[in-house]
């Protein structure tokens, strides 16, 4: 029965309410290179499997809904590490043709790993069983309908925690495509309207968020007189693997400085500006031209830098793409590299940064707010639209490196201990 083995809370004789955890972005998206946004909900699948806390999964599939106990959430953990394998597809999912042949699989499983299901839209009549007080969570953008949103709030005394990552579709639309934009802002108006508690990975998403606000009052997107939502800022911890030498790309030239570049390939990530750099990189006064390796996957409405990297001279001699490495290889790269470099034009948080700075790698940055935030003077920053300060700072970097000076020490990344002390207080 959902809710079973509630355990009372020491101090009261209340139980401890139930979180019930959205997991429907995890599934979403098997075999792909995880995004920012994935690695967060897995990491609260694994962190809050690690705690005494009762807890429960909700998963939108294609054909309706399931909710998944501790031992389901569980097997669930150990599919998405890997350490066993997705079962086979279920007939029943094999009609699901909007779905990849590793979604249907993928969704077979969870299925069958399922502690209760509801076929269809009938999510009130899946959640009746859990107790009074369940908070909900949803920390991955994704299932933020009316549908279960309303039929969540309709539970007696429940309360909705929603993570917004950013407002980067909001506020720069064309880095984005038009129907994420649109389902962006679909997605703020509910949760707004639905939610009790939004967290936030930095001051800078919640600034962004109460701009918007006041905006969409004035716009009449929302009532006047709305009361919004409690925001919290949790900053997100840092998950670095060990790094493994032997999984580095085979093809990275040895013994010549290296700078990474680590996230999707999409505009907003400014990589156009480093190409700039490494094409006008004049050997006779600078130097030889160093390694440029680009880490992630391809994005979107980005066709006109994919074109440059595909037809550049200097591809696999002086810029490397690499798109499919696993954990451990990204980090040992960072532990490699010269330098992180990331001129983006705008982040909700930064995680790229932030790893590299927790292993001692120098970080030449846009000068971002959330960079800022977490990371203070430790990096060197930069205009994301002058290529000159760029190519100056890299020739430092070079310089010192050769002179013997190490990367940066002294450099504490945030725990994921210390978000989920602020998260359980509050939820």
């Amino acid at each position: 029965m959902p809710g079973g083995g509630i355990r009372l809370a020491t101090t009261t004789n209340k139980p401890e309410p139930v979180r019930l955890l959205d997991l429907t972005r995890l599934i979403s998206r098997p075999g792909r290179q995880p995004t920012g946004i994935d690695r967060v909900e897995y990491a609260y699948l694994r962190e809050l499997l690690d705690r005494d806390v009762p807890l429960m999964g909700l998963l939108r599939v294609a054909v309706g809904y399931v909710l998944l106990d501790r031992g389901g959430l569980t097997s669930l953990l150990h599919r998405v590490q890997g350490r066993t394998p997705w079962g086979p597809t279920r007939l029943l999912f094999r009609c699901a043709l909007r779905l990849t042949p590793m979604q249907r699989q993928v969704q077979s499983d969870v299925w069958r790993l399922a502690s209760a299901k509801v076929y269809g839209k009938k999510l009130d009549r899946l959640l009746a069983d859990l107790p009074p007080n369940t908070i909900y969570l949803n920390v991955g953008h994704s299932d933020m309908t009316d549908t279960t949103l309303s039929a969540v709030s309709d539970l007696p005394n429940a309360r909705i925690t929603v993570m917004i990552h950013d407002t980067i579709p909001l506020d720069f639309p064309d880095y984005n495509r038009p129907e994420a934009v649109e389902r962006f802002a679909g997605m703020l108006r509910r949760t707004l309207n639905f939610a009790d508690t939004i967290l936030c990975p930095s001051m800078k998403t919640r600034d962004d968020i109460l701009r918007h606000i006041d905006r969409m009052k004035e716009e009449e997107a929302l009532p006047g007189d709305l009361t919004p939502p409690r925001i919290v800022v949790a900053h997100l911890g840092t998950d670095v693997a060990r790094p493994d030498a032997i999984a580095l790309p085979a093809d990275l030239p040895a013994n010549r400085p290296l700078f990474l570049m680590v996230g999707t390939i999409e505009p907003r990530k400014n990589h156009a500006l480093m190409l700039d750099v490494w094409e006008e990189w004049d050997e006779e006064t600078d130097g030889p031209r160093p390694v440029l390796g680009i880490v992630g996957s391809r994005g979107w409405r980005n066709e006109d830098l994919f074109r440059r990297l595909d037809a550049s001279p200097m591809r696999n001699r002086d810029i490397f793409e690499w798109s499919d490495l696993s954990d451990k290889a990204v980090t040992a790269l960072m532990v490699r590299a010269d330098a992180l470099l990331f001129p983006s034009f705008a982040e909700g948080y930064g995680l790229p940064p932030i790893e590299a700075a927790s292993l001692q790698t120098p970080v030449i940055s846009s000068d971002l707010p959330s960079v800022r935030e977490m990371l203070g003077e430790l990096p060197v920053y930069l205009p994301p639209d002058d290529r000159y300060p760029w190519t100056t700072a890299i020739k430092s970097r070079i310089e010192e490196k050769r002179s013997g000076t190490t990367g940066t020490g002294g450099y504490t990344a945030p725990t994921w201990d210390e978000h989920f002390k602020v998260v359980l207080r509050i939820t």
